[in-house]
């Protein structure tokens, strides 16, 4: 039975060599199974690119994908799954983050108990930024209330499918990925390993803040219509309040008779207005931009240089 291995690659130099020589540990002891591990180099920088090609000349398991500059880890793993053969197919960050040893659970869960995905997910965020890990919960909250789509909390993207789960994957070759999305609305059945969250083994992480906001924008964008009612909601409770505040000026000056006054509050209430508009547009903005960039049909990723004689693309 065949496992293949699927590693994005970005600025990885200082770790991938630790990496390498855990994964062969690992497949030491699994050798039930036969395994190809596909590197996808995703523009890094450094010297990456330079030690996959160093391992694939010794190693026939290893195959690598360069690409012509960074398209992002989605897009990485997208090339990986496309060009993976394995009965099984295991997707794994470079850092040690994703420990490999969990492979050897992960394989006996599929394979004895029948489930067409084995995903892991964190118990703990030990390690990380207050802040970043306050809006992560957050976002896995709102996901779950604004979508259909199942996304588990500290849900990692270290994931063993089976091959009919990857296939499903492959089908939907969407430009804007989310696959923490995907891999719910696909569905199929799937078993989860929590674990504590495990730190960097060398180098630095290439997920900022503001990098992680963007992807959970990302994420709301493509499983969730719902932002879009926003400019309905906001629309009908601007305007049952104009229609009060109509019905009070008129009763105030038929009783009164003063004329109205209240420049400051009048400006107030138009920048607020104003300001609700402008984010209602923007959120039309965002959704229109996705299908903008899917109507174009451009290639989610370019690939340089590979030792894959057939490469998928």
């Amino acid at each position: 039975m065949l496992v293949s291995v699927v590693v994005p690659c970005y600025n990885e130099e200082a770790v991938i060599r630790l990496y390498y020589e855990e994964m062969n540990k690992v497949t030491e002891l699994l050798t039930d199974y036969d395994f190809e591990l596909i590197f996808v180099n995703d523009g890094s920088k450094d010297g990456t690119l330079g030690i996959l090609k160093e391992f694939a000349s010794k190693d026939n398991r290893v195959k690598f994908i360069s690409f012509s500059r960074n398209f992002g880890k989605e897009s990485a793993m997208y090339a990986g799954l496309k060009n993976s053969n394995g009965d099984y197919v295991v997707l794994m960050d470079a850092d040690l983050q994703d420990p490999p040893k969990t492979l050897i659970d992960m394989l006996r869960i599929a394979t004895e108990e029948g489930y067409d995905s084995v995903a892991t997910r964190r118990i703990t965020r030990k390690g990380e930024p207050p802040i970043r890990s306050f809006f992560a919960k957050k976002f896995y909250k709102i996901m779950n209330k604004i979508s259909k789509t199942d996304i588990v909390d500290g849900a990692r993207d270290y994931r063993l499918m089976s091959r009919n789960f990857v296939d499903s994957l492959l089908r939907m070759s969407e430009y804007s990925r989310f696959s923490k999305g995907l891999f719910g609305w696909v569905g199929f059945k799937t078993k989860w390993i929590a674990y504590e969250n495990v730190e960097r083994a060398a180098g630095e992480t290439k997920w900022s803040f503001w990098k992680l906001l963007l992807y959970s924008i990302e994420g709301i964008v493509a499983f969730s219509t719902l932002p879009l009612s926003i400019s309905v909601f906001f629309g009908i409770i601007f305007a049952f309040l104009s229609f009060i505040g109509l019905v009070l000026v008129v009763i105030r000056a038929a009783i009164f008779g003063d004329p109205v006054a209240g420049w400051p509050s009048m400006m107030s209430i138009i920048l607020l207005i104003g300001g609700v508009q402008l984010i209602c547009i923007g959120i039309l903005g965002i959704y229109l931009s996705k299908v903008y960039l899917e109507v174009k049909k451009r290639p989610i990723f370019i690939c340089s240089d590979s030792n894959i004689k057939d490469i998928k693309l």
